[in-house]
C-alpha cells in the first residue's frame, strides 16, 4: 500500500512539474480538429483593433510578406497571398492554426509558426524556447482577420 502511495505521488510530482513547464514556455494547451484550432487559446475573444496594430507591427513580420486594405503602410509585401478577403475564405479556427502552425499546411512555408517552440530551425536567441506570439495576441490577430471581408 505504502508503495502505492508513493508511485501516485512521484506521477502527481511528475504531473505538476510538466505542468510548469507548459506554463514557464507561455503555450496554453489547444486541440486541432482538422484543419483548425476551433477553441481560442484564451478565455476573452480577441481585440480586432489591437490585431490590427500586430498585423501591421514589424515586429510580427506579416506585412513584410503579406498586403492588404492598409493604405497607411508603404511597403507591403508579395510572397504570400494579400489578406483582402480573409474573413471569407477562412473561419476563426482556420486562422488561428495558420497563426499557431502554417507549416501544417506547407511544410516548405517560409511563415513562421508564432506559437510553437518545439522543432524549430534557424531560431534567433530572443526566441529560443518560447513563442513569438502570445495566447493574447494570436486571438487578438485572428479577430481582426476575420473582420476582413470583401
Amino acid at each position: 500500500m505504502a508503495r502505492a502511495l508513493l508511485h501516485i505521488a512521484a506521477l502527481i510530482a511528475a504531473t505538476l512539474v510538466l505542468a510548469c513547464d507548459a506554463r514557464a514556455e507561455g503555450l496554453v494547451p489547444y486541440k486541432i480538429i482538422g484543419d483548425t484550432i476551433p477553441q481560442p487559446l484564451t478565455g476573452t475573444p480577441g481585440d480586432p483593433a489591437r490585431g490590427r496594430e500586430l498585423v501591421l507591427a514589424r515586429t510580427t513580420t506579416c506585412i513584410l510578406c503579406h498586403s492588404g486594405p492598409f493604405p497607411e503602410a508603404r511597403f507591403q509585401g508579395d510572397l504570400a497571398p494579400n489578406l483582402s478577403g480573409t474573413g471569407n475564405w477562412w473561419s476563426a479556427g482556420q486562422l488561428r492554426l495558420r497563426l499557431v502552425d502554417a507549416s501544417r499546411f506547407n511544410p516548405q512555408t517560409i511563415m513562421p509558426s508564432y506559437y510553437r517552440n518545439d522543432g524549430l530551425v534557424r531560431v534567433g536567441r530572443n526566441f529560443a524556447g518560447k513563442p513569438i506570439l502570445s495566447a493574447a495576441e494570436i486571438e487578438d490577430i485572428v479577430a481582426f482577420l476575420v473582420t476582413l471581408r470583401d
